[in-house]
């Protein structure tokens, strides 16, 4: 088997289909597939169904994520909520870590308020505590490592091991957004669902909605399947093309928004003004806490690099304050009591010179010290 890295960049090459030899797979933008007589089908009827531009994205997040099938859909919400939609009904329960981008609260509370469907949270860390936090009517454990903001880790191996030793027929599902198969590989370790906001890191340019869904059962790919065809939220043509393309740098890019974010890690710790600095030690995403004194308006008005901009995962440096954006709709006490405070400041580390961001961060939170 190769290596991931090879893998990415010559996976998709040189589909079947095509007769030309060209290197770069063909884009299928046809929604409609000639049947062959009655009864007779190519393999492709309808694009809500399949197309052979997204048979081939779908193939190769499978393969990269080490699952049987995977599933590429219009966003990363798309990605939570096929996943949901299928294995939870009316009077079920599931357990999810405590810190997680708020978007996914916000439909898990549409989930509780609407549908009946319990959950409830877990700090991510104790595993006695998971434990008896199961319940008859419990479905899945949703694990996000590293969490979004606070960089928490989950270990994914334990969490899978305890509760499959108990119970197999809960499924393990892990949000790999931040990590991305270059460092985590949670079906490997005992997960059963791996979702992705491939709008982030697997799209990688600020250019593509998209979002993954992989799994390893069979039974499970069936089921998600239907429920697809179902809803219809796939992933057009173009944007699985441009997926395509994008993969193919993932592992260069991971390796240079890594190496780059090791470094600010390092000296932000170091710089006046910042209070704590949360990294997971590998990966491009950075949280950090202004001091009180320091204002984090004026801190983003500095910035002349780095953009103040809502995602995370492109070749540009994005920063995002959490507490008025991808988690203002998570109560207060709520935000304050996971760490989420007005000071905190989420950093998605880009591709540009290391030196370059430094002083960009560094000049900008200088000034957002003179109030």
């Amino acid at each position: 088997m190769v290596k991931v890295a090879t893998q990415l960049v010559q996976g998709t090459n040189g589909s079947e289909d095509d007769r030309s030899g060209a290197v770069v797979a063909p884009l299928h933008f046809s929604t409609a597939f000639r049947h062959p007589g009655l009864g007779e089908s190519t393999g492709y009827d309808y694009s809500r169904m399949t197309t052979p531009t997204r048979d081939l994205l779908e193939a190769q997040l499978a393969k990269i994520e080490h699952g049987t099938q995977a599933f590429a859909v219009s966003s990363g919400m798309a990605a939570i909520t096929l996943v949901l939609s299928t294995i939870l009904k009316s009077h079920d329960h599931f357990i999810t870590s405590d810190n997680l981008y708020g978007g996914s609260f916000r439909y898990f509370d549409t989930l509780r308020n609407q549908y009946d469907i319990a959950y409830e949270t877990w700090n991510g860390q104790d595993i006695d505590e998971l434990v008896l936090r199961i319940q008859p009517n419990t479905k899945a454990i949703w694990i996000e490592t590293p969490s979004n903001p606070t960089m928490k880790v989950i270990d994914i191996q334990a969490v899978a091991s305890v509760v499959h030793a108990i119970r197999p027929d809960i499924l393990v599902i892990v949000d790999n957004t931040f990590l991305t198969p270059i460092y985590q590989n949670p079906l490997t370790e005992g997960a059963d669902i791996v979702v992705h906001s491939a709008t982030k890191y697997l799209g990688g340019h600020n250019d593509i909605l998209a979002g993954a869904v992989v799994v390893k059962d069979a039974t499970l790919a069936d089921a998600l399947r239907t429920q697809l065809t179902t809803t219809g939220q796939v992933l057009d043509p173009f944007d699985s093309w441009l997926l395509i393309r994008s993969l193919k740098t993932l592992a260069v890019r991971m390796r240079v928004h890594t190496e780059n974010a090791q470094l600010l890690a390092k000296r932000l710790a170091t710089l006046a003004g910042v209070e704590k600095v949360l990294y997971a030690g590998v990966g491009g995403m950075i949280s950090f806490y202004l001091a009180e004194a320091y204002d984090v308006n004026q801190f983003l008005q500095a910035l002349t690099v780095g953009s103040f901009a809502e995602s995370l995962g492109g070749v540009e440096t994005l920063i995002t304050v959490p507490f008025v954006q991808t988690h203002h709709d998570m109560p207060e006490s709520q935000r304050l009591g996971l760490g989420i405070t007005p000071q905190l400041i989420r950093l998605s580390v880009g591709l540009e010179d290391a030196d370059d961001l430094w002083a960009d961060l560094a000049q900008a939170i200088q000034k957002a010290g003179r109030v």
